[in-house]
């Protein structure tokens, strides 16, 4: 027997998971509805089918061919215009063989065909209605029969008044051919409406029968999440959904699941699934192929689609998401709330119960979503962050997004153009770096590829070979799933906020430059970096005998980073024993959180005594960072290593010393008392390497780990850095301890307050124009200062906060000041 499968259906109540599919290639559990169709008609001898299509048919034609991949022979009608479901069938009859059963491609059941097609044959009927039993029939044709099936009346979408059955039509029929010669080809007509009710009236035989198993229409968010709950909680006669890895939980293939994951099943796990360490899934949830769970996250009764991403400690509560979406940290998605395909739902945001959100849109981070959001994409409110471009590897950051930057990139720049490029170490970051390649040689621009090497010696190869720019690819710093693209302009600077605009222009409007085959950028490799970086580096060192005749002994922590594949050499040149920690240059290790950090710290703080060593440094993954422990095994504060890096300095010649409107006054006390000056500087790494280069100060601080030496080059340099410290306390004849003893005292804390995108101008305003204050400085931010206390509150520019930072007289009083900021600020907000 041949089927007639009905697989036209939009499914507009369904959506937004429609938008991108036909209603029945949604997936219920492991398979399209579609599929499970497919499995039902197999189980019943029937392999030759007809499938009629009509909205997005090539979704359908695309994932299932021939059918040869599903074990059926397929064969295709496309509907130009709407036929109707009789009108669409009839286009078939010079194909159809002889009795025909039609079913619907976007309903869900395991209805005994075999039965409905022997009832058919004994009744001798011309057409047998399949029919079920319902609580509430009002949305469905009810059919009433006599007892031996007979169809004795119909009754389309009835009110409870006229309600006389439970028993309603499935869309399952069994047909004669000969009933479709009332019409004609191309007329359209339902079966439902017009033919079957046509066919009464002429007494014809019309039968129904009435079915014992499960049937859905998957017509409604609600019937479609139920239907998926039906099938992880076995009230489908169908075959295993997958392998059982534990009671209740299935998957399809090789799965990663935390062993602090806690599990309550029914939960269907697709391949490739990720669930990270104290994670919460409770069913019935279904997790589809690729799915990435990360720590502390809770879902509940909830439906993720592929490709998608659950950040950490997000709460999903009854919730579907679609397709290659980003759910990023603390997200909380209410009971049912739909997300569509590639939408992203950024930081602390939250979808109420029963919001849908169309495809391809972005919530901004701490939204509160109360209603659907529909037309018009949100989009990234820009490319750039402090950091560059920064996003989730293959969430944010996918191939096709990288290439697309790439060449954006490259259209801002001349035809024939060289840009450097380099990479850290991790393999993510490898795999983005040859995206942006192809990007960029598209648009006509050179490459000269630096391999892997730290971050200051690409800024310094981008200057000395006089390149139009740089790119730099990095996991970043803070967390191993994120990766920062950064982009420098020809003095290996980050590139200002005009530059930024300029590629976020071409980019959003894909304006990118496509130039002719001979036309195309080359790589090739740039020649001579180590040892051009080298050379330039030595030449700095003022008292290079100095260091050798002491003989320093120090220990290094490479942070795995590519400073390990440089640094060594350098500092054997300059006769310093090297005690190394996490030298090893390997693909595989990213960032650390901050606690392995301080913990790294701490055993840094225990060898450096123990070793007899001078100090002690963490160099950052990157290089551009450095932090300390002095000689005595103590770990220097940040802020107070600014100072004693200041303070040396500017003995060895007076001059101007630059740090950020953050920094402790205690930096004039020093710089002034050597006949120095201090420039305040905005906080950004940008607006610090700009100053470098432009004005020439003797030293700039970022009072984070970072200095930027100007005479060198005007970029941060942890390698660097780490031999001037040495240089200068060797010069000084103290230790790091003396120095840092004799630095006047640091009482600097720092708090992040949340504030809304929409309302962190008008709260800066507010606070600049507060009378309550002795003086208000505007150099990054806002800054009070009030009898030899100061307070500065600067906005965040990638995330919806204020970072504050308070000086004062002792700790205590340093905490008191930012938290009262603190409470000031949730106070403008909400006035």
């Amino acid at each position: 027997m041949q089927a007639v499968v009905m697989a036209g259906g939009e499914g507009s109540r369904l959506r937004p998971l429609t938008i991108n599919r036909p209603k029945p290639m949604v997936p219920i559990v492991n398979q399209p509805c579609l599929g499970h169709i497919f499995d039902l008609l197999k189980r019943h001898g029937i392999e030759d089918s007809f499938v009629t299509l009509q909205y997005l048919a090539s979704v359908i034609q695309d994932s299932y061919g021939d059918g040869g991949s599903v074990g059926m022979r397929l064969r295709y009608s496309i509907e130009e215009s709407p036929l109707g479901t009789g009108g669409s069938v009839r286009q078939l009859a010079g194909d159809l063989d002889g009795t025909f059963i039609v079913i619907s491609g976007d309903a869900l059941t395991d209805i005994d065909l075999s039965k409905v097609i022997a009832f058919h044959k004994e009744r001798g009927a011309a057409v047998t209605l399949t029919l079920v039993h319902v609580p509430n029939p009002l949305e469905y044709g009810v059919v009433i029969t006599e007892p031996d099936g007979r169809i004795r009346k119909f009754l389309e979408k009835p009110s409870w008044g006229e309600v006389f059955s439970d028993t309603i039509n499935t869309g399952i029929y069994v047909i004669e051919p000969r009933v479709l010669e009332r019409y004609e080809m191309g007329e359209v007509f339902d079966f439902g409406k017009d033919l079957f009710p046509k066919l009464l009236l002429e007494g014809e035989p019309l039968f129904g029968y009435i079915a014992d198993g499960y049937w859905t229409d998957i017509g409604s968010i609600t019937e479609y999440a139920r239907a998926n709950a039906d099938l992880l909680n076995g009230k489908l006669r169908v075959g295993p959904v997958g392998h059982e890895l534990m009671p209740g939980v299935w998957t399809e293939g090789p799965v990663e699941i935390d062993e602090s994951a806690r599990i309550t099943g029914p939960v269907f796990l697709g391949e490739g699934v990720k669930i990270g360490p104290h994670t919460r899934i409770v069913g019935p949830t279904v997790l589809r192929d690729y799915v990435s769970v990360d720590v502390g996250a809770v879902i509940d009764s909830s439906i993720v689609w592929r490709n998608s991403y659950v950040g950490e400690r997000a709460e999903l509560h009854g919730a579907l998401v679609g397709r290659q979406c980003a759910l990023k940290s603390r997200v909380v998605l209410e009971e049912g709330s739909v997300i569509g395909d590639h939408s992203v739902v950024n930081e602390n945001a939250r979808v109420r119960a029963q919001v849908k959100v169309w495809p391809d849109k972005q919530i901004e981070s701490g939204a509160v979503v109360g209603s659907s959001l529909i037309w018009g994409a949100q989009g990234r409110r820009a490319l750039f962050g402090r950091f560059g471009v920064t996003g989730i590897v293959n969430i944010d950051l996918t191939p096709e997004f990288i290439s697309r930057l790439g060449a954006a990139y490259a259209s801002t720049l001349s035809v024939g153009a060289t840009i450097t490029m380099n990479r850290d170490q991790h393999r993510s970051s490898r795999m983005l770096k040859r995206g942006l390649m192809s990007g960029i040689v598209s648009a006509g621009v050179h490459v000269a590829d630096l391999l892997q090497a730290p971050l200051p010696i690409g800024r310094f190869q981008t200057r000395r070979i006089g390149a139009a720019g740089g790119v730099h690819v990095r996991v970043s710093p803070f967390d191993v799933r994120v990766c920062d693209v950064k982009f420098f302009d020809r003095q290996a600077l980050d590139m200002d906020k005009a530059q930024e605009r300029k590629v976020e222009t071409i980019f959003f409007r894909e304006d990118l430059r496509r130039v002719s085959y001979d036309d195309v950028g080359r790589i090739y490799e740039s020649p001579r970096v180590g040892e051009a970086y080298s050379d330039a580096f030595l030449s700095e060192v003022a008292h290079r005998k100095e260091i050798t005749d002491a003989k320093p002994k120090i220990v290094v922590n490479y942070s795995h980073g590519t400073a390990a594949q440089f640094l060594p050499q350098l500092l054997n040149r300059l006769g310093i024993e090297v005690v190394a920690v996490n030298g090893i240059v390997s693909e595989n290790i990213g960032s650390r959180s901050f606690e392995e950090f301080q913990e790294e710290l701490r055993q840094l703080a225990v060898l450096v005594p123990a070793l007899g060593a001078q100090l002690g440094v963490i160099i950052d993954a990157g290089g551009e960072k450095v932090f300390v422990v002095d000689d005595r095994g103590r770990i220097v504060n940040d802020m107070h290593f600014l100072a004693a890096f200041v303070s040396l300095t500017v003995r060895q010649a007076p001059g101007v010393v630059a740090v950020p409107v953050y920094a402790p006054s205690s930096i004039e006390e020093i710089v002034a008392g050597r006949g120095g000056r201090v420039q305040r500087v905005r906080a950004s790494a940008e607006a610090q390497m700009s100053l470098a280069a432009r004005e020439q100060p003797l030293l700039v601080g970022d009072g984070v780990g970072g200095f930027i030496f100007p005479r060198f080059h005007p970029s941060f340099d942890g390698l660097f850095a780490t031999v001037r410290l040495l240089e200068l306390l060797i010069a000084a004849k103290q230790s790091l301890s003396e120095v840092v003893d004799a630095t006047p005292p640091v009482h600097v804390a720092r708090l992040q307050v949340g504030c809304p995108w929409d309302q962190k101008g008008r709260v800066m305003r507010m606070l600049a124009q507060d009378p309550q204050t002795e003086r208000t400085r505007q150099v990054d931010g806002v800054k009070h200062q009030n009898d030899g206390e100061w307070v500065v509150v600067l906005p965040d520019a990638d995330r919806p906060l204020f970072n504050v930072y308070a000086e004062g007289p002792d700790d205590d009083r340093a905490w008191t000041l930012v938290h009262e900021y603190a409470e000031r600020l949730e106070r403008l907000r909400a006035s």
